[in-house]
């Protein structure tokens, strides 16, 4: 048996064109790096509100283990009775109690080590809930006592906040993996003490767009200062994400490697 284990994150995936990315390339990177485990952020996919039912099951029949949120999730109503009955779909859990659903869970499957999955939402710029350093305390010490190998998806806005998030959660958790901005960013690194870290893993979604939205409406609600109605952008869709591998052991990681495929134009002859 290998020492280590194989993590793939995929990062939010936005719409219907975010969902055929993963229909089309899931399978072949699980296959390419022997993915133990896939977890899946799919707060964006009903047209960039919500999940619900029907997306999971298709998520989880694609090769999903564990599918996370965010903020998004609330903004359909249809994505809280899969809150309150599928423990393998996360919302934050720095929310108020009352709210449905989990913000983690411990995820047990035959010939490997259990895994804790948490979910937090960051603060600034975001909304007024509880605070998410001290949610992580709680909850990280709630499922060191099950695991050492937890992975983190930290929904936030500010990339200091996020920053923040990786030292405080050091050596405590496998991986801190940034969610919310649909940018991937540069700053893939394996922090001292042990933890995988990067500020944002990427949206999977339509890249023919300004973060998943129609470059028009963008523009227009820009230049205007007006409202214009949401309208999803359809084409160039790609897989972003993370693999990961972790010592099964202590739980810290040894790699941390971010992808996006189809990969991004570099040239104006590609």
């Amino acid at each position: 048996m290998s020492k280590t284990l194989t993590i793939l994150f995929i990062g939010d995936i936005v719409g219907n064109p975010g969902m055929n990315a993963v229909r089309l390339f899931l399978k072949s990177f699980i296959d390419k790096h022997h993915a133990d485990i896939v977890i899946l952020n799919g707060e964006n996919i009903c047209n960039g509100k919500g999940v619900t039912e029907k997306e999971a099951n298709e998520l989880f029949a694609l090769g999903a283990h564990v599918i996370t949120t965010g903020n998004h999730i609330w903004e359909n109503w249809q994505s809280r009775p899969l809150l309150a009955t599928n423990p393998m779909v996360l919302r934050p859990y720095n929310y108020p109690p009352g709210n449905a659903g989990k913000g983690m869970t411990i995820l047990e499957l035959p010939n490997l080590p259990a895994i804790g999955v948490l979910q937090l939402q960051g603060r600034t710029y975001m909304q007024s809930i509880d605070c998410p350093f001290r949610g992580a305390d709680h909850a990280i010490a709630k499922l060191r006592e099950k695991t050492p190998i937890i992975i983190v998806d930290f929904h936030a806005d500010a990339t200091a906040e996020k920053i923040s998030m990786g030292w405080h959660l050091d050596g405590r958790v496998s991986a801190v993996l940034g969610t919310h901005t649909h940018v991937q960013t540069a700053d893939a690194t394996i922090l001292p003490k042990g933890t995988a870290y990067i500020s944002d893993v990427g949206m999977t979604g339509p890249y023919d767009s300004v973060l998943g939205m129609s470059k028009e409406v963008a523009l227009k609600r820009l230049l205007l200062q007006t409202a214009h109605k949401y309208e999803m952008a359809e084409h160039d869709a790609k897989l972003s994400g993370v693999v990961l591998t972790i010592d099964r052991e202590t739980g810290k990681s040894e790699t941390i490697e971010p992808f996006q495929y189809p990969p991004m134009r570099r040239s104006i002859h590609e």
